[in-house]
């Protein structure tokens, strides 16, 4: 072998052993991924449902029960305590990561973001007054012309053309909604106007909030939308609370309700946002929107259950045909019946490997129907108390006539 061959070879080995050689770290700086906890669907769904109505029937009793009666400064609280736990959460969790992704300028801040965020704070404002007037199960009906308000909204702001025939789907609702209010027992006009205000300030929030995440350099989850409204929505309910609610607040009031009592419900307020964000991209829209039929039907038997509220059968009646079309308007024929199939298999395939538990489950289905309907023929479903121990009373009273008369 000549010198010039050994010279050859041995360049050619060089590039070899450095290419050998710079492949080895990168061996040691690759760093293995933490695992990421995923949980069951169901396990979201029913944290959503319980945090969604906790909120709503925690509301009611301290405005209403509890005698709280300044809902302007309980909305200004849960939003300024919104405010400072996603400021926390921006700083010590990824959970709203997602606003670095936003481009958010001080322009778009005051063109956008401030006029959502005035139409939130009037919604909830409203929303919150209506829990004095009128009763949880009414208000939960009144909520589904929701759908019907966005849908008329987005059809005067240009983003969607009107079409009958989507005209005609939501009339259902509209009916649903009318039939229901003529059964309501206590009917309050002035609640009845706060909440629609409520339902029509929330439409065109909505509305807003669609054109501005049609861009693509506006996409927010609800956490990230909620970080940056929650302060100017603060700052506006604040202002509007100067002036109708806090020169009549006095400390008393808020030591009747309890301090505790009141961090609570900012908790569980928030932790509501929070649940919406783990719900979003781990279910489908029909489910989502079946869960949100289910928590507003347990809603209203809630409201039977703890405040007596009386609720007659043209109410159960219109409020059926309410669900009913607002299902049919959100998800479509073709929707439910692909929902209803698969859910039919996985009936049947629930049924062979578990026979006995699916004849339970039938047997407490038929039970429950059965008392729904017996209640809903009744003039009213509900009870006082005070009236329960006014009649057992009298009826002790005619008892002991009755056996001294004898």
């Amino acid at each position: 072998m000549s010198a010039g061959e050994e010279k050859e070879r041995i360049s050619g080995d060089i590039p070899r052993s450095e290419a050998t050689s710079s492949l080895q770290p990168m061996e040691f700086t690759e760093k293995p991924q933490a695992p990421v906890v995923a949980y069951h669907p169901a396990v979201y769904v029913v944290a959503w449902i319980t945090m969604s109505s906790s909120v709503i029937l925690f509301n009611k009793w301290i405005l209403d029960t509890a005698g709280f009666r300044f809902p302007i400064i309980l909305t200004t609280w849960h939003l300024a305590f919104g405010t400072l736990m996603t400021q926390i959460l921006s700083r010590t969790t990824t959970l709203l990561d997602g606003r670095k992704k936003v481009k958010m300028t001080g322009r778009v801040y005051l063109r956008a973001i401030m006029p959502i965020g005035l139409f939130f704070s009037l919604s909830l404002i409203c929303g919150n007054l209506t829990y004095l007037y009128l009763s949880v199960a009414f208000i939960q009906m009144l909520k589904a012309t929701t759908p019907v308000a966005v849908l008329l909204s987005s059809w005067v702001m240009g983003l969607a053309q009107p079409n009958l025939k989507v005209l005609f789907n939501i009339s259902f609702i509209v009916a649903g909604v009318i039939i229901a209010s003529f059964g309501e027992i206590k009917f309050v006009l002035i609640g009845v106007l706060f909440q629609l205000g409520g339902v029509i300030f929330e439409a065109i929030r909505l509305t807003l909030v669609q054109s501005l995440l049609s861009s693509a350099e506006y996409k927010m989850d609800p956490l990230v939308s909620f970080y940056y409204f929650a302060p100017v929505c603060a700052i506006m309910n604040g202002l509007v609370s100067l002036i109708f609610e806090v020169p009549y607040i006095h400390m008393s009031d808020i030591a009747r309700v309890g301090y505790f009592t009141l961090l609570a419900n900012a908790m569980v307020a928030f932790g509501l946002n929070v649940c919406v964000v783990f719900l979003i991209g781990r279910t489908s829209a029909v489910v989502m929107t079946l869960c949100g039929v289910l928590k507003d039907i347990l809603l209203v038997f809630a409201s039977i259950m703890i405040w007596g509220t009386p609720v007659t059968a043209l109410q159960y009646f219109g409020y059926s045909i309410a669900l009913g079309g607002m299902v049919y308007y959100k998800l479509g024929a073709e929707s439910i019946k692909s929902f209803l199939s698969e859910l039919g298999r996985s009936w049947a395939e629930y049924g062979a490997k578990h026979p006995v538990q699916r004849k339970v489950v039938i047997f407490g289905m038929v039970i429950l129907t059965i008392l729904v309907v017996l209640g809903g023929l009744a003039p009213s479903v509900g009870y006082d108390p005070g009236q329960m121990v006014m009649d057992g009373t009298k009826w002790w009273s005619s008892k002991e006539h009755t056996t001294n008369g004898s």
